[in-house]
């Protein structure tokens, strides 16, 4: 009997999950509160924390060996321009999409709500622009790494990539000893990846238990608005820049990429997906380490097209609830503030939220508009980060292709029955 492939396994998973979570929250709350905290969150925080572990030393490790592979610093400062413009865009196109949609369709408009009854707890402050930009670089790497904060984690990445590219020779142990620690940490990935389909099911048995139907019927309008500009950019944005800057069929790069997608959609975190992400382009789209280990750890951090489709489109819903017009100049401060403020921001589950409360602040609506997506938002942000991580492969594919790069896929045990 054919052994299914890991793809399957982990849609399996997420089906079985949907199913169990449906059922108990319609059926039997009262089992799904005693099973929840026993089996349901405890598989998916395990899966979580596993490849959470990793997301350090992989950024790390990938993004220097990636900058002193680059060898030529012109090359590094080319494929770095070549990143950052097709992640500006990419999410400026994004935001528009879904202010675009939102503002034709009039999802807010759908329903009556107490809007006086609205209590909002929860998201933290979000920090300032130039805070962000100021701290880039850490004040102490070791520092940086214990917190977890991956931009400051990539700009010391980047320096000592530089810095051991210009000593060449002199510092060849060192250089040793990133590719060794780069094999021990992508063994780890391999071997963690088999827990996925478990993970995808606790993660989203979880997830739909606690919720239930009631909270999709709420915001069905909401919820299909973004789930279709969500369609709209992956297909159109992403498909057409792989079929017209990368000269490859489409279908066939989502269908290779789909692994990582899954993966992403159970976890809601770009940075958990990162280790899958990064070897599946690697082994399955033929993206040259050097190339993926730059681009994508640096998409992680700074490109988030889905969550700016959310930020667009709740902004619109969030301003027709409360019976606001937005200006002209208002939707493009919004799509402005959105791109911007995507920047640095670290990408785990729930940062849209973070996110969107800068948003709202820039345009005058009340942040406890909140309130009103938090219902779905969790689904939502599950298919907002297989967005966010195809963003990042599709980048990495297309600069490849750009530079004439070898993307001769090879064979490998570990990953060709995925």
């Amino acid at each position: 009997m054919k052994k299914l492939s890991l793809t399957t396994q982990i849609l399996i998973g997420l089906g079985l999950g949907i199913l169990v979570g449906l059922v108990l929250n319609l059926y039997a709350p009262g089992l799904f509160s005693r099973l929840d905290p026993l089996l349901f969150t405890p598989l998916g925080q395990i899966f979580l924390n596993l490849i959470t572990m990793l997301v350090v030393p992989i950024v790390l490790i990938s993004i220097t060996l990636g900058v002193i592979n680059l060898g030529d610093t012109k090359k590094l400062g080319r494929i770095g321009f070549k990143t950052i413009l097709f992640f500006l865009i990419t999410t400026s196109i994004a935001i528009t999409i879904g202010l675009t949609l939102a503002s034709l369709v009039k999802p807010g408009e759908f329903g009556t709500f107490d809007t006086s009854a609205l209590e909002y707890e929860g998201t933290r402050e979000a920090p300032a622009v130039v805070d962000t930009l100021l701290n880039i670089i850490p004040k102490n790497p070791i520092t940086a790494m214990a917190e977890g904060n991956l931009l400051q984690i990539i700009a010391f990445s980047v320096l000592l990539g530089l810095a051991l590219n210009v000593l060449g020779d002199k510092v060849a142990v060192i250089r040793k000893l990133f590719e060794q620690a780069n094999e021990v940490v992508m063994y780890l990935v391999h071997l963690i990846i088999k827990t996925a389909p478990y993970g995808a099911f606790g993660l989203i048995a979880s997830a739909i238990g606690k919720m239930g139907f009631d909270a999709f019927k709420a915001m069905f309008a909401y919820f299909l608005v973004v789930a279709a500009a969500l369609i709209i950019h992956l297909f159109v944005t992403y498909g057409g820049a792989v079929a017209i800057l990368g000269k490859t069929n489409p279908l066939h790069f989502f269908k290779k990429f789909l692994p990582a997608m899954s993966v992403a959609f159970s976890t809601s975190s770009s940075n958990a997906t990162l280790p899958i992400s990064m070897d599946i382009a690697q082994e399955r789209l033929g993206v040259p380490k050097h190339i993926s280990s730059f681009v994508q750890p640096l998409g992680a951090t700074i490109n988030m097209d889905g969550t700016a489709i959310m930020q667009g489109v709740a902004t619109v819903f969030i301003a027709q609830v409360f019976a606001e017009s937005l200006t002209l100049f208002e939707l493009i401060t919004v799509v402005g503030v959105a791109v911007v403020a995507s920047i640095g921001t670290a990408g785990v589950p729930g940062v849209g939220l973070i996110l969107l409360a800068m948003v709202l602040g820039s345009v005058g609506l009340p942040v406890e508009g909140i309130a009103l997506i938090l219902g779905v938002d969790r689904l939502l942000d599950m298919a907002r980060t297989a967005v966010n991580i195809t963003g990042d492969a599709s980048c990495a594919y297309i600069v490849a292709k750009s530079e004439g790069e070898d993307m001769t896929v090879t064979e490998n045990p570990n990953t060709n029955n995925l």
